[in-house]
Order: C-alpha cells, then sequence, then structure tokens
C-alpha cells in the first residue's frame, strides 16, 4: 500500500540548487536520526527560515554541496525535503551511501522532541518504505551510534524506541 505523506518541497522553503546531486545505489539500509541543535522552530514562515539557514551554513562553511539532511522536521510535525529520497546525503561521514539522514530542528540537549515530530517522522518510513526508498528491516540509529557526537541530544535518543515501531 503506498502511504505518502505532505512534505514541504525544496521549492516551497527555497532551497538553492544543489552543486551536485548523487543518487542511492539501492533503498536505504539505515535511517540515521540527527538534531539541527539550534533554536527549535515551530510553523511553517520561521521554519522555512530555519532551512534556508541551516542550507547555506552546509553550503558555505561546511562545505557541502547541499543542505547535509534528506529530510527535517519541525516542532510541529511539519515535514521538509532536504536532499530527498533516493539522494546521498552528507550528514553522517562515512554512512552516507546507504542511509537516510532526519534531522529534528531543535536542540534535544534542552528540548523534547513533540509528539507531532515523532508522528510525523514515523509517517515518513512508512512512506519510505512503502515507496521503496527505504528497506522494510532497515535499521534505526542516532547520529552518536556512528560517530563521536552527542548528536541528536538526550531527549530526542531516549525517544527513538518510539520511531523504531512503525505499527
Amino acid at each position: 500500500m503506498d502511504q505518502r505523506v505532505k512534505v514541504v518541497s525544496r521549492l516551497q522553503w527555497g532551497a538553492v540548487a544543489p552543486q551536485q546531486r548523487e543518487t542511492l545505489r539501492d533503498s536505504a539500509q539505515r535511517v540515521i536520526i540527527h538534531h539541527t541543535a539550534r533554536a527549535n522552530c515551530k510553523g511553517l514562515r520561521e521554519c522555512m527560515d530555519e532551512l534556508v539557514k541551516i542550507q547555506m551554513i552546509h553550503m558555505t562553511k561546511r562545505g557541502f554541496a547541499d543542505i547535509g539532511y534528506n529530510f527535517l522536521v519541525g516542532g510541529d510535525g511539519m515535514l521538509y525535503e532536504g536532499r530527498g529520497w533516493g539522494v546521498v546525503g552528507a550528514h553522517t561521514k562515512g554512512n552516507n551511501h546507504d542511509s537516510l539522514g532526519i534531522a529534528f530542528m531543535a536542540n534535544f540537549n534542552n528540548d523534547t522532541p513533540s509528539t507531532e515530530a515523532i508522528s510525523s517522522v514515523k509517517q515518513l518510513l512508512r512512506s519510505g518504505v512503502s515507496q521503496r526508498y527505504l528497506q522494510p528491516e532497515f535499521v534505526l540509529l542516532g547520529h552518536r551510534d556512528l560517530g563521536n557526537t552527542a548528536c541528536p541530544g538526550e531527549n530526542l535518543y531516549a525517544s527513538l524506541s518510539h520511531l523504531r515501531c512503525l505499527a
């Protein structure tokens, strides 16, 4: 069953074109959860402004070809297209060619993820499986599981079990 979710497109939030784009060879085997470690955004305008800032930081200060994440979610549960489905991200060094990177927009060392954001990401993951962008038996990880970082923050990391169960 094809389960699609509403996602604010790159065009809608004002993304600049990527400098290059590499597609995944197969559907993603892993989902890596991040936080932006920035202020919590709620509401379309506030989150779209934040996305533009994140993309600029990733491209100008980190030297990425685009925003690093495949998708992002605001505190109100609204989903935003980063690099999108089937595209290699720049979110977890050495782990981008078989994974999907999803960032929750806030600092979860301080904030607690909203029920709306968790629910939206679960719907996104279900949609990815139904559209075959994501393996049905994908592995869900926090960024810290693959590198020396506090990401995705204590409070979001503690909530990963809520994302693992897609039922």
